[in-house]
């Protein structure tokens, strides 16, 4: 009898031991951006990993004036090359995007506004919606990080993003990117969540030339797990200890 209590106790913790891993191996901790903090101590309430070229989006959108604050993750495809974060206002891809892409100009990092209209030479030029805030920042693991707010359409609720990386930049002209299945799949839709009172984005304000950073964040971003997330994960291990050991 001893021996069939102290298996049955083994088995009841065995079980309990089971069930705390697969609480704890939730969504938001196995999203790699939800670890990212920025060195600049800006949060946002929303970050995705997304889905192809090693690319993180932070984001923060303010339904009251229709406005989106991003923090875009990426590593150049070389240390020379660039990073490129974009919203295509009339179709799912790089043409038509409106591009902020970030590159390093004489070992600081810029970003520039660009409307993609080819998939040859792009040329600098002003955005079809309003944009302020835009910095690029260059972190100690080889990554780009691009800051901005811009406004969106009114009652927005979705909006078609493409990103991407290049190897090159010359005459302060990011060149083509590859044509490698990751960088054709590069693009998605941003389902926009409405801002937490205590985090909007800001209003928009005059737009001052593109202003540059060099510090070197050991990761870029910043999200964490919501604590009522955490109270629902002890709540259930108090549960199953409850049953099992009762």
């Amino acid at each position: 009898m001893a021996s069939s209590s102290s298996s049955s106790s083994s088995s009841s913790v065995a079980v309990l031991g089971l069930c705390v891993c697969l609480v704890l191996i939730s969504p938001a901790v196995s999203l790699t951006c939800t670890s990212q903090i920025f060195k600049s101590n800006r949060t946002f309430d929303q970050c995705v990993d997304l889905p192809t070229l090693d690319s993180y989006l932070h984001y923060s959108y303010n339904a009251t004036n229709s406005s989106l604050s991003i923090a875009f993750v990426a590593s150049p495809a070389k240390p020379e090359g660039w990073i490129a974060w974009a919203i295509n206002p009339t179709g799912a891809g790089m043409i038509g995007s409106q591009a902020l892409i970030a590159y390093k100009s004489n070992h600081t990092a810029v970003v520039k506004t660009y409307d993609i209209t080819s998939y040859g030479s792009v040329n600098e030029s002003k955005l079809s919606f309003e944009t302020w805030g835009l910095i690029a920042e260059a972190t100690s693991n080889g990554s780009l990080i691009i800051y901005g707010s811009m406004k969106v359409a009114e009652k927005a609720e979705k909006l078609n993003q493409v990103w991407q990386v290049g190897s090159e930049v010359q005459d302060g002209k990011p060149r083509k990117h590859a044509f490698l299945p990751q960088n054709v799949k590069a693009k998605d839709t941003l389902v926009l969540e409405k801002a937490t009172a205590t985090s909007p984005s800001p209003s928009p304000s005059p737009s001052p030339s593109p202003s540059h950073s060099t510090s070197t964040p050991e990761k870029g971003g910043q999200s964490s797990i919501k604590s009522n997330n955490l109270s629902f994960f002890f709540a259930f291990i108090l549960f199953i200890s409850a049953v099992f050991f009762s």
